[in-house]
This record gives C-alpha cells, structure tokens and sequence, in this order.
C-alpha cells in the first residue's frame, strides 16, 4: 500500500507539469485551431534564461518572475510576427510553421547553452515533505504551484473582462468581433499566456530531467496525451488528463511487468491513439460540427 500511495502521488507530481503543458496546448489550439509542436522548445528556452539569470546572481524568484515576463512577451511576438501572417494559409504550411519554430529554437538554445546536462536549482529542497517518506518537498512544491496556476487562471477567465473576451474570441469569434472584442488580440494573448503557462512547467521540471535542449521533447508528448484524453476543447479536461496521465504512467512502469522508464513514451503514445479512436472529442471535450 505503500508502494501504491508512493506511486500515486509522485504521478500527482509529475502530472501537475503535464497538466500545465497540456493546458498551453489547449490555449493555443482554441485559439487557433492547431496544435503547437514548438510549445515544449518555447518552455525549455524559458527555462534557460531563467538558467543564464541565476547565473548572473539573480535570487530564484525574481529569475521565475523576470522569465514569466519574457516568455509572455515572447508568445506574443512569435505570434505577431510568425502566425499572424499565416492565418489564413493552409494547414500544412502553418505546420510547417511550427516545426520550423521548433527547430530554430532547439538549434539556438543548443548554440548559445550548447546540448551539455546542466543542474537546475530547485527552490523548495529534495528532502522529504513534512517528515514523509512518500514525496519530496520539490514534489510538494510542484502540484503546489500547479494549483495556484490553476486556481489563478479559472478566476481569470470567469471573472474578468479580458478573460471574458479571451473566452469569447476563442468560443464564437464572429459574434465576439460583432460586439468590439479584438478577436486578434485575443489570440496573441493566448499565445503568451500559453507561453508563459510552458515556461512554469519548464522551469519545475527542469530539477528532475536536468537542463538541456531537448529535456521537454517527452514532456510535451505527455502534455499532447493528457490534452487529447481530456479535449482538445476542454482546458479542465486538459488539466485533469495532465494528472490522470501522471498517475497512470507512474502506475503502469510499477505494476506491469516488463514497463520501465524505457516505455513510458510509448503508453502515452497509445493512449493518444486509443482515445482517438474511441472517443476523438476526449473525456471532456465537445463535438465541434461545422457547416458544409
């Protein structure tokens, strides 16, 4: 039982980042209806400057805040600059948009940090949380940060007038310009909250793959894993896929024989495949039906 309850909350853990992840990945599709394969470069690149800022003597929290900042900048001008012109384009060259994105930044993060493992400081210690042997206090710190993420962002989008908005053009933009709503703001907005949302789950990740630019490349398939179980038009399935994809992994690598850490992408990549096939919408997701 032990074993179990272990296993149950290091998966609560590991989930929360997948949760933070596959909620990036939601924001972005809503807006645009594509998914962002440069998502998890954008959280590693985040996560490097907050790297190089502690390096230059900034204290922890002031590097995560500064690194918020610049990543939501970052997502806006990517945006701006990148999709913006490419809205109306068609699929495949707006996918082609993102894999190059995701190979500039890897390419640059590798030139200017080169692909070497770097430490990455964790600010909560790894000692055991309130004197338990069943999670660390990094791990307690991570599903705690998470929550306040989440908390933060529900009362965003249901309280406030750019949350609103933010709904609105995602939701029914048409109707949204109707009534005044910058439906393209709305978007490079998203995308630097979405970027900002990667650059959390990068920098609380960082202290357990080490730091180095490809550490995201398995968070994100599990980020695209729990946002396709829970919809890619849900953000709350999103986020419950995230810790429900956690736990199983941590699960499945403890009580099936022959799963180890080895093969743990690949259940998630049959779980995306088997969600799709048996329920595409998700578990919380909605049926979008167009008109022909």
């Amino acid at each position: 039982m032990e074993l179990f309850t272990n296993q149950v909350l290091a998966g609560i853990a590991t989930g929360a980042i997948y949760a933070c992840m596959a909620l990036a990945v939601v924001m972005i599709y809503q807006a645009i209806d594509h998914l962002n394969f440069a998502q998890g470069e954008m959280a590693m690149f985040s996560t490097f400057i907050s790297w190089q800022l502690m390096q230059w003597g900034l204290p922890y929290w002031v590097a995560f805040v500064v690194t918020l900042a610049f990543s939501f900048a970052g997502g806006i001008a990517i945006e701006r600059v990148l999709f913006k012109p490419l809205a109306k384009a068609p699929i495949l060259t707006q996918v082609a948009g993102f894999i190059a994105l995701y190979s500039i930044i890897n390419s640059f993060a590798g030139l200017t940090w080169d692909f070497t493992i770097k430490q990455y400081p964790t600010p909560f210690g790894s000692s055991p949380f309130l004197g338990s042997q069943l999670i660390s206090t990094h791990q307690a710190g991570m599903i705690g940060i998470t929550l306040v993420l989440l908390v933060g962002l529900y009362f965003f989008f249901q309280y406030t007038r750019v949350g609103l908005a933010m709904r609105a053009a995602a939701a029914v933009p048409e109707s949204a310009r109707l009534v005044g709503i910058n439906t393209s703001w709305m978007i490079a907005l998203g995308w630097g909250m979405a970027a900002a949302i990667g650059s959390i789950a990068g920098m609380l990740i960082a202290p357990v793959v080490f730091l180095e630019p490809n550490m995201m490349g398995g968070v994100l398939i599990y980020g695209f894993a729990a946002a396709v179980l829970g919809g890619l038009t849900s953000p709350f399935g999103a986020v419950l896929g995230g810790f429900m994809v956690g736990i199983f992994e941590n699960l499945a690598g403890t009580y099936i024989p022959h799963v180890g850490n080895e093969m743990k992408l690949p259940i998630a990549l049959a779980l995306i495949i088997s969600v799709l096939v048996i329920k595409p919408a998700g578990l919380f997701g909605r049926n979008i039906v167009k008109r022909v």
